[in-house]
């Protein structure tokens, strides 16, 4: 039995890891959960999952809570000490990380520094503190397994080959919903339009992600530090059909691909259950009726986020956590109708512009940095808002 703490556990990962859980409860039992503002939602997980400690975001969140579930539930703390105590408590085994953004990062880190394993599914963590989380990684000797489709389609396809035979990565993409688009006309797309995702059901600030493509940039530096590889070692294809996940090609020029229906059930269960697989009642890939898979390069003028991501990841140290950090403000700030869609990267470029990059330090200078590049993206918007 695995015990479990789920860091976003009503977000669409943590839902689906929960749904893995309720079909394996000889496999799994929840330890402790933590959420953001859907408490209806955590409220329903806390009767059906039974956690230990539960975590929100504020004491008056903490205090509706305990009054709706009443006496005899769990512990309900908050704030950023809350989240931390779920993803440490002596009983947990394996972390799964799945809070939204930066915010992930504290908690994470706290969780590898106690010895935990963790189920990566916040790829922000990696971004803004790479080399900072995988030293803590070998030296606490714990094992971090990647939920992200893309990197969990790169970790099963290096099984078994020496990574001193790995040619490149190659990350595929479904392009989004304006793959097709004209630039010109990207001026004019709404969030509804953004969060139309053709392929995946995601939450919203990881569709606008994927709509601008800045989620692919950032799952670019995830996988420089997760496999150990520069960028110039990490490649982009635009794949609309969302079915070969990720290759590896080597030296030799083979290129494994790992293979499946766009569901994040696999990829999330492969991380739990690792080296282990689970059976998951999802409908069968049928390679003969689904017909072409097609490939193709980004367009990096349409997709200007994911050209910024890579010159984040080239300039190193502090880039890109301001880049992370402004992309964030830039995402909220058009889901509130306050920029358009071509403003986003336009945000971001300009923060990046105002940074002196360097090294990474301790995470306090991490954080400090994300507050400035915060502060920066708002005051750049301010002037286009008005």
């Amino acid at each position: 039995m695995k015990n479990l703490a789920i860091l976003g556990s009503t977000g669409s990962i943590g839902v689906s890891t929960l749904e893995l859980v309720a079909d394996h409860p000889d496999r799994f039992q929840v330890t402790t959960l933590t959420a953001g503002n859907n408490l209806a939602r955590l409220e329903q997980q806390i009767h059906q999952f039974k956690p230990r400690t539960v975590a929100v975001l504020t004491a008056e969140d903490a205090r509706r809570l305990r009054s709706q579930i009443g006496p005899g539930g769990p512990d309900v703390l908050y704030g950023i000490e809350g989240m931390i105590a779920c993803a440490t408590a002596a009983e947990v085994d394996m972390v799964v990380s799945a809070i939204v953004g930066a915010a992930g990062l504290v908690p994470t880190m706290a969780a590898i520094e106690a010895g935990k394993d963790i189920a990566l599914a916040n790829k922000e963590t990696l971004v803004i503190a790479g080399s900072l989380v995988m030293e803590a990684v070998a030296r606490r000797g714990v094992r971090l397994h990647p939920v992200d489709s893309e990197h969990s389609a790169i970790f099963q396809s290096l099984q078994g080959h020496r990574r001193g035979d790995v040619r490149r990565l190659i990350l595929t993409a479904s392009g989004g919903p304006f793959r097709d688009r004209a630039l010109s006309e990207l001026r004019q797309v709404t969030p509804a339009d953004a969060l139309a995702h053709p392929n995946w059901q995601m939450g919203r600030k990881i569709s606008i992600d994927s709509a601008t493509m800045m989620n692919k940039g950032l799952e670019v530096i995830e996988a420089r530090w997760l496999f150990d590889l520069p960028a110039e070692q990490i490649a982009v294809h635009i794949h609309p059909q969302s079915i070969v996940h990720s290759m590896v090609e080597y030296i030799d020029g083979s290129v494994i691909a790992q293979m499946g229906i766009p569901d994040m059930k696999t990829p999330i269960a492969y991380a739990l259950s690792y080296p282990e697989r689970l059976a998951l009642n999802l409908p069968p890939l049928d390679l003969c009726a689904l017909g072409n898979l097609t490939f193709s390069p980004p367009d990096l003028q349409r997709f200007a986020c994911l050209a910024l991501a890579y010159e984040a990841l080239r300039l190193g140290g502090t880039a890109p956590a301001v880049l992370n950090a402004a992309n964030e403000v830039a995402v909220a700030a058009f889901l509130a109708g306050e920029i358009d869609f071509l403003h986003i990267p336009e945000v971001i470029r300009a923060t990046l512009d105002q940074h002196s990059v360097q090294p990474l330090g301790q995470i306090d200078e991490v954080l400090r940095v994300d507050r400035w590049a915060r502060g920066q993206a708002r005051r750049l918007i301010q002037p286009i808002n008005t």
